[in-house]
């Protein structure tokens, strides 16, 4: 009898319960995972619905220069038994980019709220100048200047929701004259959606022709532009001191400050792939582009930036959500090292301690990352991180000095928290680290283990020499 109770009292079968109890808790700490990724799901709809029609992340695209041509095309057909040969005129469209496009974007950066959540919107006010020409070999790409009809070109410009455009409208000119604009007719790079002017470019046939415009519109995540000229230079200044650039093409130059960025792209035709010079049938708006004509996508993070594209993004320097979710990732550390010395102070100290009270303790230390998420939705990461921190270690302390039966084992268990929820913070904030730090943590936790348990009888049955 004695012996079955000795056994059942070993410190191995005391060691496999307070891993069974950890394993257990294994299934909050998952419940809490799927929480956040709740919350995190939750926020992402709330900001975008706090960006509904202010607009929507902007793509911008142009000016290119489109004109009519007609060209001749013989067709057979069989008429009361003989094959007839009819020449029809099938109007045709052909894409010019300009020569030379400098393009200034101003980006006013702004936080909107609601309840709990935020969202990171913008105005911007593009202006620039372009250049046309047409190549004086225009007839190596299949079409003359007699088959052009140049009083019917149209020039457009694409912005990827247009329901951002706003204020004074925007100001398009030709060679010093402004023209009236009409809404539609953008370009296939942003769905469709724009506006365009109609011009009479028969200045073409002698000269190059110069366009400025200036357009303000809204948007909300990130801003993207479709270089199509032969040398195209972008240049983007905001507030926004954290800006993410993505994309094809990376800025040639950039400065970041504290009040701000200002970045530079040049991008030339040949880094395109593309000539300056396109001829295609015209043809109608595909179904999507019908059923989505702003080109929306959802949330901003969600979408990649394109291999042709030149992109910034107004990130959000913490995101609370991927913090708190890489924390949770960690609780097994937390659990396991508060587990370890309970058990120290039981097999070692003389303290038993119940599975009940390992139960309680673990679910103390899962109850930090919920508390972590709810603190963190309205205060922050670093206080709310503080506040839970703080509230769980006072919690685990009183309670461990009434469990071990002494004040001073409790200040043993409250430095062992103070230091790992220390240590965890560190993590958080080192990401490129956070597994070398681990490691060693584990393995110091492994030596002191070993090291307080080097004479343990973890049976609970090994028989002492016999003394000579």
């Amino acid at each position: 009898m004695l012996e079955h109770i000795a056994a059942e009292r070993s410190p191995g079968r005391k060691l496999l319960f307070a891993i069974l109890i950890g394993a257990l808790l294994a299934i909050p700490l998952f419940t809490i995972y799927l929480l956040v990724y709740d919350r995190q799901s939750q926020s992402e709809t709330a900001r975008s619905s706090i960006a509904d029609g202010w607009g929507g992340p902007q793509t911008v695209a142009g000016p290119v220069l489109i004109i009519p041509y007609a060209e001749k095309i013989d067709e057979t057909v069989t008429e009361n038994g003989k094959k007839v040969v009819r020449t029809n005129t099938v109007w045709r469209e052909l894409t010019v980019a300009p020569t030379m496009a400098d393009i200034k974007s101003a980006l006013k950066p702004e936080r909107r709220h609601r309840s709990i959540y935020d969202a990171v919107v913008y105005e911007a006010r593009n202006t620039g100048t372009a250049r046309f020409a047409l190549p004086a070999d225009l007839q190596r790409f299949g079409v003359t200047a007699d088959q052009l009809a140049l009083n019917r070109a149209e020039l457009r410009f694409g912005l990827r929701d247009a329901r951002g455009l706003f204020g004074p409208p925007p100001s398009v000119t030709v060679d010093g004259r402004r023209l009236p604009l009409q809404p539609g007719k953008g370009l296939p790079e942003t769905n469709g959606s724009g506006f365009f002017t109609w011009l009479d470019a028969a200045a073409l046939r002698e000269r190059p022709i110069a366009v400025s415009f200036d357009y303000a519109f809204r948007g909300n995540g990130w801003l993207a532009l479709r270089p199509q000229a032969g040398d195209t230079r972008w240049t983007v200044n905001s507030k926004w001191p954290h800006p993410s650039f993505t994309g094809g093409f990376l800025p040639t130059r950039h400065e970041i400050k504290d009040d701000g960025f200002t970045a530079v792209w040049r991008v030339g035709n040949l880094a395109l792939g593309s000539t300056l010079i396109n001829g295609e049938q015209r043809v109608k708006p595909d179904a999507a582009s019908a059923e989505n004509p702003y080109g929306l996508g959802g949330a901003a993070v969600k979408e990649v930036a394109g291999d042709y594209e030149a992109r910034v993004d107004l990130v959000t320097p913490v995101d609370l959500y991927s913090q708190v979710n890489r924390s949770v990732k960690y609780g097994f550390l937390f659990i396991g090292f508060t587990f370890i010395a309970f058990l120290m102070f039981d097999v070692i100290g003389g303290v038993r301690v119940s599975a009940v009270e390992y139960l309680l303790v673990g679910a103390g230390l899962v109850l930090f990352f919920v508390m972590l998420l709810a603190f963190a939705e309205v205060v922050g990461f670093s206080p709310a991180y503080v506040l839970a921190a703080g509230a769980i270690i006072g919690l685990l302390t009183a309670y461990s000095s009434a469990v071990l039966g002494s004040w001073r084992r409790g200040a043993y268990i409250a430095g062992l928290l103070i230091a790992l929820y220390g240590v965890l913070y560190i993590l958080l904030s080192l990401e490129a680290y956070s597994l070398v730090i681990g490691s060693l943590l584990l393995f110091a936790a492994l030596a002191a283990v070993m090291y307080l348990t080097r004479g343990l009888d973890w049976g609970g049955i090994r028989i002492a020499p016999a003394k000579d």
